[in-house]
């Protein structure tokens, strides 16, 4: 009993958060296993079904720096909550569809604008408000929520969807997001001031930042402008374009499809995510261990780098029966996300704790938008030539290209010299 209550509050933030987040990644997890159905059903084709999903991903990451102003602004918990809500609804109104441009606005516009809100800025703005210490670590954790989502739910949905059809996927998603709402009104806080506490680890005397006011759409899009003019910010999104290209956008929506196409059933496909939810929970964790202990430049371009070999083997992993998918799963399902707590502490390094949360919101708009392009890409790449190689070697090949490109974040040319310094000096 002493140790919970010598528990600092954060930690509970924390598992609300991930809590949240994990909800909200079955939310994201589910259009890979409705794709099929949906194609069967309607005879829609994978290309319309895909432009949905392209929709939803893109609005997933714009919707990011504008929801992290309105934390700042209104309070991280009103915000959860809203989004919660949101969410329940777009997605309890997918069993009502009958048309493709209803796909497009529940699936797409109302349900990626609530998952936008519950995205990894939210993740990003826990930790900058109410941890100094194991930033790292924390920021991993909630990261590898999205892969404990997957575990928990893509099994149990593509098996709902077998046995039950995909309305009952549908119905069951928004019960789970209805379901956290109480949770997050009950245990969230927005500050640790807000309960007389300072950010685990923050030295005693620091004075705690001041309440943001103003208009949060004018602070989103200053943002924005401000990361222009820095070449960290393209260096930053330009590499997260290629994360969300090579994950969600590809892997996250169209390895369950095309798993069918060579005869894997979907819920032995949906199983493979799992797995690969599992491995990705670790290593992302452990990443988050590691970027607070070592040079977060050089974590990534490893990151990106292997990821970009396995995207290259997949298409050669199709015909060597499962075994050749299972290490597949392993190999990429390590490295899944892996890239974002050292890209938030590389955020972190280049515009301070205090704008962290919108600017990471900006980068991870960017990986959004990369993962729209791959969804819709790869889907059209399907239609046109029958098979997802095409979409596999590009994606892997641009991995290749941003592991170069990291190296390059946070190192300044020095003048007059031509040559290459550190911006900063802890990374």
């Amino acid at each position: 009993m002493a140790r919970l209550r010598n528990l600092h509050y954060g930690w509970i933030v924390a598992a609300v958060t991930f809590l949240t987040l994990l909800a909200a990644a079955g939310v994201r997890s589910t259009p890979s296993v409705l794709m099929v159905p949906l194609e069967d059903e309607f005879h829609w084709s994978r290309a319309t079904i895909s432009g949905a999903v392209a929709v939803n991903i893109l609005l997933y990451g714009l919707i990011g720096p504008f929801a992290a102003a309105i934390m700042e602004r209104f309070g991280i918990r009103r915000t959860m909550i809203c989004a919660l809500i949101v969410i329940a609804f777009g997605v309890a109104m997918t069993p009502l569809m009958t048309q493709p441009w209803q796909l497009v606005l529940f699936w797409g516009v109302v349900v990626g604008c609530g998952t936008g809100v519950t995205a990894m800025v939210l993740g990003a703005t826990v930790v900058a408000h109410w941890f100094t210490e194991r930033r790292g670590l924390v920021m991993g954790i909630l990261t590898a929520s999205t892969a404990t989502g997957q575990l928990v739910f893509l099994p149990m949905l593509a098996s709902f969807a077998e046995t039950y059809g995909w309305r009952s996927v549908s119905l069951t998603v928004a019960a789970v997001a209805a379901v956290m709402v109480p949770i997050v009104a009950i245990f969230m806080r927005d500050r640790p001031s807000d309960i007389g506490l300072r950010p685990y680890g923050e030295p005693a005397g620091t004075e705690p930042p001041a309440h943001v006011v103003g208009n949060p759409f004018a602070r989103a899009i200053n943002a924005l402008f401000a990361g222009f003019k820095s070449r960290d910010f393209w260096l930053l999104a330009g590499s997260f374009f290629v994360c969300g290209a090579s994950t969600n956008g590809l892997i996250g929506t169209h390895l369950i499809p095309a798993c069918i196409d060579h005869g894997i059933p979907e819920v032995t496909g949906a199983s493979l995510l799992a797995a690969m939810g599992i491995f990705d929970f670790f290593g992302t964790t452990l990443s988050g261990w590691l970027s607070d202990r070592w040079n977060n430049r050089y974590l990534l371009a490893w990151y990106y780098g292997l990821r970009g070999l396995s995207l290259l083997f997949l298409p050669f992993s199709f015909d060597l029966s499962f075994a050749g998918l299972s290490l597949f799963a392993v190999f990429y399902g390590l490295d899944w996300i892996a890239t974002v707590p050292p890209t938030v502490r590389l955020a972190t390094n280049a515009f301070g704790k205090e704008n962290v949360g919108i600017m990471f919101g900006w980068i991870a708009a960017s990986h959004q938008l990369g993962a729209s392009f791959a969804a819709y890409g790869a889907g059209l790449l399907r239609t046109d030539l029958g098979s997802y190689t095409q979409a596999f070697m590009i994606s892997g090949g641009l991995c290749m290209g941003a592991s170069i490109m990291v190296l390059f974040i946070g190192v300044k040319r020095g003048r007059g010299t031509g040559t290459l310094k550190p911006a900063f000096a802890a990374e």
